[in-house]
């Protein structure tokens, strides 16, 4: 069964879940929503151990078999994710997911996470039996004239709303982007809080400096430059700088990083860090001796940080916010030794 995004919300909430749902999109913050709202409707039925499996060139497809016809050791259901971001799954691939598409078993639910596919590739063997057998999800891009509307939806789920001549320009600002718009909402959220939104206070948060302040401290993160980094956060506390506007943007590009080493289609994990300004190449070479694992232990600790900003006490940190965010900055690169350049050599 075929099924449009905006109608994945109606299907989840009748409750009778498909055995296996299919997301197929080049964008990262739509396709990953639409995975989420699934896992969610999993969880509130039973599906409490999930597995995931990261399809790439070098992958076991043997191990398909293995997880999805194992015996659960914390839970009777189980959630399985097959996430598979070239699209072309090869011989052996192909083979296991027509097998996969086979199976009835009311205990496993199965996720499948493509790239939107072109015809040819749509009407292979392995892509016909998920077309037959699943739920498939296929997820455009936000048209632009429907733009305003969507970032006007978007505002009302966190309690505000805006003029239609903001909304008009904050739809010209993310040139059709979901993710930068996403990302201007949440700017939006915390400067001003729920409420009505001017025209005026939009354009002041798009425009607003700390965002480019802010790309001065992931390139010094970046590039493991300890003193720049001491420095950059010094500067943006002695200059005002809100913190949690500055936490925000750290924590997202950290997710953009994140999604990048599951293998995330360059086009929807680069957005976040284009609009930083951050060189691609710079990216790259960064990212390659980290570990996902890694990233996430540094997403983690941007939500202490925020709880220790709030005032809240957090075992085993400082109080102070800014040392907090100082030592955090330091931390993507503080296990590899230097090397020229500043970045650290290989991962350990």
């Amino acid at each position: 069964m075929q099924l449009r995004i905006e109608q994945l919300p109606a299907h989840l909430q009748r409750g009778t879940l498909a055995r296996c749902y299919v997301v197929a999109g080049d964008d990262a913050l739509l396709t990953g929503e639409a995975q989420d709202a699934i896992r969610a409707a999993a969880r509130t039925q039973g599906y409490d151990e999930r597995h995931v499996l990261q399809a790439d060139a070098r992958m076991d497809w043997s191990a398909l078999q293995e997880a999805a016809s194992g015996l659960s050791l914390f839970s009777r259901r189980r959630l399985l994710e097959i996430r598979l971001p070239t699209g072309k799954p090869g011989k052996a691939g192909s083979a296991a997911l027509q097998a996969h598409a086979r199976r009835d078993d009311p205990d496993t639910l199965t996720i499948v996470s493509l790239p939107r596919l072109d015809a040819k590739t749509r009407s292979a063997d392995w892509a016909q039996a998920l077309l037959g057998s699943a739920t498939w999800i296929d997820v455009g891009g936000i048209a632009r004239d429907r733009l305003p509307q969507w970032i006007g939806e978007r505002l009302a789920r966190q309690g505000q709303s805006a003029t239609a001549d903001a909304l008009a320009f904050l739809a010209d600002q993310v040139q059709g982007n979901p993710l930068a718009a996403h990302q201007e909402l949440g700017k939006l959220l915390l400067l001003h809080g729920p409420g009505q939104l001017s025209l005026e206070q939009v354009r002041a948060a798009v425009f607003d400096v700390a965002r480019f302040d802010a790309s001065a401290l992931l390139e010094a993160m970046l590039t493991g430059d300890r003193a720049r980094i001491v420095r950059t956060v010094a500067g943006l506390q002695a200059e005002g700088q809100p913190l949690p506007l500055l936490l925000w943007i750290v924590s997202e590009e950290l997710r953009g990083w994140i999604r990048r080493k599951h293998g995330a289609p360059g086009r929807s994990w680069g957005g976040a860090s284009m609009r930083q300004g951050l060189a691609p190449a710079l990216v790259e070479r960064a990212l390659a001796p980290l570990s996902e694992a890694h990233l996430a232990r540094l997403l983690a600790r941007c939500a202490q940080l925020d709880r220790i900003f709030k005032g809240l006490p957090v075992a085993d940190r400082d109080d102070d916010p800014w040392l907090e965010l100082t030592d955090l900055a330091l931390g993507l690169h503080e296990h590899l030794p230097a090397a020229p350049g500043g970045i650290g050599g290989r991962w350990n």
